[in-house]
């Protein structure tokens, strides 16, 4: 109990900071949020939803927006949702039936779901550097405090149940990278990895991050590559092919996402061509990478609340610290396990683990540039699917600074100031993004 005290604490606040978010944040005010309501609203009725035509209307959308969604507006034509695979919407419709429809109540259950992120992230940082618990804390800190991830694990979208699978998922398979022999977690991998098909898009970058470490454990010890496969993928599989078959019943061809259909019916987004004829193509890619920074952070709304440029300045000074930091800490990491396993040097991190972490970070932002060469979508939280290994990078660099600092002071507890310093900072700027930012402008 006494030494996961620091997570429980963690916990309470986020938890504090959530149900403020959830209680205060304007209705609908976060992106997307009328569209996951009202895909819980048809369940609830009895249908499940189909992307159709006049499910997407931009003007009617813009205008319903940009009037801070006045009640003069109707918000259920708002169903470009439609085609998402159902498990959060499912879970979430007991809820509305007993709630009558409360979309407080469904913020609350993203909530949660939320608080097994920041927990799923803590255990996964002790596992990798279970010596180091103030990496653990520190990426507890990030997980829970950034202030849009707050913000949307407050509202009542799929991103926390795909962010909570795909968590589960990386712990599991980090801990078959340390059991390789125990079968056990490539079942449950299969499961889960399922359950993610039924949830979101993101939680199929799971898929080829399973695949390659497979395929390199395998490749390691000369055996059970088909095998290990086979336990994930055929459940896996299996799941997901209920979603898929039945897209495919209702869209025709090959359309097993949806996403053609969503594709066609979703006209009037602006166009990434359209913004580089605009402005030119390194115009376009600095707003692409400055909205995606900003956003990352905090930028609210529908985008429509940024926090002011200090703020982001400040937090561009904390990334770069943390980044050069990373590259240090191979060189000034106190020593453990006796010595060092691959190019890491003394962290006691696997090359396989490493990779683990730096292919679903390369996946998730290939995907974000992927979908940006076609619409404008410069929103950061489409990098949240790889939120715990930013954290644990992040923890990681800002520690190495830590440990520099400690020794030079001689002072070796100095590091677990790091979670304490990292998490009073990040409160404050949840509370600052809330009260004087979100609440006054939306």
């Amino acid at each position: 109990m006494s030494k996961h005290l620091p997570l429980f604490i963690i916990l309470f606040v986020y938890l504090g900071l959530g149900a403020l978010y959830v209680r205060q944040t304007p209705a609908w005010q976060s992106p997307d949020e009328p569209a996951h309501y009202n895909y819980v609203r048809q369940l609830a009725d009895g249908r499940l939803p189909v992307m159709e035509w006049g499910d997407y209307d931009e003007a009617y959308r813009n205008e319903v927006v940009s009037s801070r969604f006045a009640p003069q507006y109707d918000i259920t034509p708002i169903t470009y949702e439609d085609w998402q695979p159902p498990l959060y919407y499912l879970l979430q419709t007991p809820i509305f039936l007993l709630t009558d429809g409360s979309l407080t109540a469904l913020r609350f259950v993203s909530l949660l779901m939320g608080a097994g992120v920041v927990a799923l992230a803590y255990a996964i940082a002790r596992l990798l550097l279970p010596q180091q618990e103030w990496v653990a804390w520190s990426t507890a800190v990030l997980i829970a405090f950034i202030p849009q991830h707050l913000h949307m694990l407050t509202s009542a979208n799929n991103d926390a149940l795909a962010e909570l699978l795909i968590a589960t998922n990386l712990l599991l398979l980090l801990k078959w990278t340390q059991q390789p022999d125990t079968s056990r977690w490539l079942w449950w991998l299969g499961l889960l990895l399922g359950l993610g098909f039924l949830t979101k898009g993101t939680v199929y970058l799971m898929a080829p991050v399973i695949g390659v470490a497979i395929l390199w454990e395998g490749w390691r010890r000369r055996r059970r590559i088909i095998g290990n496969g086979l336990r994930v993928f055929v459940p896996a599989l299996l799941l997901g092919a209920l979603w898929w078959g039945r897209n495919m019943a209702v869209y025709g061809g090959l359309d097993f996402l949806g996403k053609t259909r969503h594709d066609a019916v979703v006209v009037g987004q602006i166009r990434t061509a359209e913004w580089i004829a605009e402005y030119g193509l390194a115009g376009t890619v600095s707003r692409f990478l400055q909205t995606t920074f900003n956003s990352f952070w905090g930028q609210f709304g529908w985008m429509a609340v940024p926090m002011p440029q200090w703020v982001y300045g400040m937090l561009l000074v904390l990334v770069v610290t943390a980044v050069s930091g990373l590259f240090l800490a191979p060189f000034v990491w106190p020593a453990t396990n006796g010595g060092a396993q691959g190019w890491l040097r003394r962290l006691p991190i696997s090359n396989l683990q490493f990779t683990i972490l730096a292919l679903l970070t390369l996946l998730t932002a290939a995907l974000h540039v992927g979908y940006n060469l076609t619409f404008v979508q410069h929103q950061g939280r489409y990098l949240f699917p790889a939120l715990i290994p930013l954290a644990f990078g992040t923890a990681v660099g800002l520690g190495a600074w830590a440990v520099i600092m400690a020794e030079k002071v001689r002072q070796p507890r100095l590091p677990y100031l790091l979670p304490i310093g990292l998490g009073l900072a990040l409160v404050l700027l949840d509370l600052m993004a809330l009260y004087r930012y979100i609440l006054p402008n939306l």
